[in-house]
């Protein structure tokens, strides 16, 4: 990436590729990003959380402009495919550039260009003694893509910029206005095993190959939930071959399309031909059914050693019901806008534990939303359909959508300097991710806001990739749009 343009943005964002910097991992990040502040002898602050602001001061002329903020999250989602021995909290990225200059990559897990880009660009800037602009604050946030955690320890008077450009958007030549808000479900059964029928033989049901992707961003690109995919075998091998399901585990992360999942089934030993075949059928329909969609999926059976306990029948058979009738994908897009996912959950992931006497099966879900009724409407859908089975039903992580201002001055002036300087019209846009303006601008009423940022395809998924071209124009905007404020 060293001879990339802009070159000062790409030295920080190769940088960045080095810091181990997982949701959940901040320290090492949020001390870089402290001690950067303080090398380019600006105002450095920390909060308890480990969010960093530094300031600085205006280009000479602008120190009677109001202030701006450039916003984005230190943390990635780390995701790899599963033949990549990867530990995302000791390694480094391995990007790379591809298809001749086009893409920057990374080698079998996520790249980290959400954020990593926002934050290296916001770097580049501080760093630029010939940017003009007014008086500049960068606040980086930790924990963004788990629950936004920083931006909700955020207090309020930290921040003294009246205009925030938030960095972390995805399609260049779009600039959005607003978002959708967020809870998450966990539903959890509790259940005694019990003994496994003697004489029967044990599988492991692997689903694998899905392509994945951000469960805001790329909801609407149907593409498969192996959660989803992998309880539709298992409903049909329990109702017709006699399976009794002792482990299950599938997905990893909350905002992330499942790509995985897999489950420890027993049967007589007569059936083993039967779940095979069955096994074989299934793999055939996933395949046909998304045909242009995904291009990998893979179901595959493999006889091991039989467990010794399993599920219960009937907290097996709820587990199955309730998975197969909780909703994933769109379930609203906007009347407005109609291009425009308004309502979506995303069944997320699945988690097997024992505790004791007792084993745990988790089942967690995030739902977004644009309009906070249909936000609840679709809580308590989900929130239904695991109640029925017997599960224990909790909310957490609710967070705040970024109500559209038509009226913001940011938004029109910045259409106004991209028409300018690129003779194009930028898409106004509502997004169906999760950003945090809406928390930010609950805790500082009156704030102007807008996001935009570079390309970048597939995040939250091994298959992330920035554009070369556009992270240069994107950087050009920001410069033009600074150089106005």
């Amino acid at each position: 990436m060293k001879d990339l343009q802009p070159s000062g943005l790409w030295q920080n964002f190769a940088k960045l590729t080095q810091i181990p910097r997982p949701s959940g991992k901040k320290e090492e990040i949020s001390q870089f990003l402290f001690a950067y502040g303080k090398s380019l002898g600006l105002e450095t602050l920390t909060d308890s959380i480990g969010n960093v602001l530094i300031r600085k001061p205006a280009y000479p002329g602008y120190e009677d402009h109001p202030g701006v903020i450039l916003q984005g999250h230190m943390d990635m989602v780390p995701q790899k495919n599963s033949d990549k021995v990867f530990d995302f909290e000791k390694d480094p990225i391995e990007a790379y550039v591809e298809d001749n200059k086009q893409w920057v990559t990374a080698n079998g897990t996520t790249l980290g260009a959400d954020n990593g880009i926002g934050v290296a660009t916001a770097m580049a800037i501080l760093a630029d003694k010939n940017v003009v602009h007014p008086p500049l604050e960068a606040f980086f946030t930790v924990d963004e893509e788990t629950g936004m955690y920083g931006a909700f320890a955020l207090e309020g008077g930290w921040l003294q910029g009246k205009t925030l450009l938030n960095l972390d958007s995805e399609t260049e030549g779009e600039l959005y206005m607003g978002c959708a808000g967020g809870v998450d479900t966990t539903a959890t059964f509790r259940y005694v095993p019990v003994a496994v029928e003697e004489g029967d033989i044990a599988f492991r049901v692997r689903l694998s190959g899905c392509k994945g992707g951000h469960s805001g961003c790329d909801i609407h690109l149907q593409r498969a939930n192996a959660n989803k995919l992998l309880f539709r075998f298992l409903k049909e091998a329990v109702t017709n071959y006699e399976a009794r399901l002792a482990k299950v585990e599938g997905g990893s992360l909350r905002n992330a399309i499942p790509r995985e999942a897999e489950a420890i089934i027993t049967v007589p030993a007569d059936a083993y031909d039967d779940i095979m075949n069955l096994v074989d059928d299934f793999e055939t329909l996933f395949v046909s059914e998304f045909e242009g969609v995904e291009d990998a999926i893979s179901l595959t059976a493999e006889q091991v050693s039989c467990p010794k306990v399993e599920m219960p029948e009937d907290v097996q058979d709820f587990l199955i019901h309730a998975i197969t009738v909780c909703p994933h994908g769109v379930y609203r897009m906007m009347v407005e806008m109609p291009d425009i996912v308004e309502t979506s959950n995303n069944l997320a992931m699945i988690e097997f534990a024992e505790d004791g006497e007792e084993h745990v099966v988790r089942v967690y879900c995030l739902t977004r939303s644009a309009v906070e009724s249909r936000k609840n409407e679709l809580r308590e859908v989900i929130h239904s359909a695991f109640s029925i089975a017997g599960a224990d039903v909790e909310f957490s992580g609710d967070y705040p959508g970024w109500k559209p201002n038509i009226n913001s001055p940011i938004m029109h002036k910045m259409k106004a300097i991209y028409e300018r300087e690129f003779h194009a019209e930028p898409r106004i846009v509502i997004i169906h991710a999760g950003l945090e303006c809406g928390i930010i601008g609950r805790n500082y009423p009156g704030m102007d806001m807008i996001s935009f940022g570079p390309t970048i395809e597939h995040p939250h998924s091994p298959d992330e990739r920035v554009n070369i071209a556009t992270v240069q124009k994107f950087y050009d905007f920001l410069l033009a749009t600074l150089k106005e404020l």
